[in-house]
């Protein structure tokens, strides 16, 4: 079964102009991954488990669901998905309070976008929920458009998120940067057609045709972006 990808006018394909960013969330705009483990190590604890820390690196970056099921299976608790999904965004929420610390030249990138007019999204694996209380931080006016992972049926490493938002901003995907910090992200960006900025959080991502990687978003910039879209044409 596939997400349903609205049928939106797109930019003439031609050229090599930016049309579109669209930026993940957690671990590439807000430092969260972090948080993210911490809530799962605890909920886990609390269900009588020890979460090692070699299953950071599975469940990171990845749609909640996956990553719920993962870890039911790797500790064998005895708690339903649903119920656990609940637990883990509830506790998240808690422990981010309404502060969500931005990573380096997250904030300066996003003004820059919006300073020159350039449609951005965007698109995370997080629930609708969640996302809207981190964007209390982000700030809406950076986004025109925004998407959930509880928002598509099938949310990363599918490629439907990010060929939501594109379509939903007018735009040909392969005009269309993504910044992603796991790899999980960067499948779905690449599965799209999208040329790709990795900023590896936890997992290291190796560059590739048509994706850059950096270091940090302090090495980003339009100029940057434009050139990403050139080389791929």
């Amino acid at each position: 079964m596939t997400s349903s990808i609205p049928a939106v006018a797109t930019r003439p394909a031609g050229g090599s102009e930016l049309q579109a960013v669209l930026l993940d969330m957690d671990g590439t705009l807000v430092d969260t991954e972090g948080i993210w483990w911490d809530a799962e190590v605890a909920i886990f604890a609390e269900l009588g488990h020890v979460l090692p820390e070699e299953h950071r690196a599975v469940v990171v970056g990845g749609p909640m669901t996956r990553s719920a099921s993962y870890l039911i299976e790797a500790t064998g608790a005895d708690i339903a998905l649903a119920d656990l999904t609940t637990l883990l965004n509830s506790r998240f929420t808690e422990l981010i309070d309404g502060n969500v610390p931005l990573l380096p030249g997250a904030r300066r990138l996003l003004a820059e976008l919006v300073a020159h007019g350039v449609p951005t999204a965007l698109v995370s694996a997080s629930h609708r929920r969640v996302m809207d209380r981190i964007l209390g931080t982000i700030g809406t006016e950076h986004f025109h458009l925004t998407v959930a992972g509880d928002e598509v049926e099938r949310t990363k490493p599918h490629p439907d998120p990010y060929l939501l938002a594109a379509a939903g901003l007018g735009a040909d995907p392969g005009r269309c940067v993504v910044v992603e910090d796991t790899l999980t992200g960067v499948a779905a960006a690449e599965s799209a057609g999208c040329p790709v900025v990795a900023v590896p959080s936890v997992v290291p991502i190796e560059p590739a045709p048509g994706r850059a990687v950096v270091r940090s978003l302090e090495e980003v910039d339009l100029p940057f972006l434009h050139e990403l879209i050139t080389l791929m044409c």
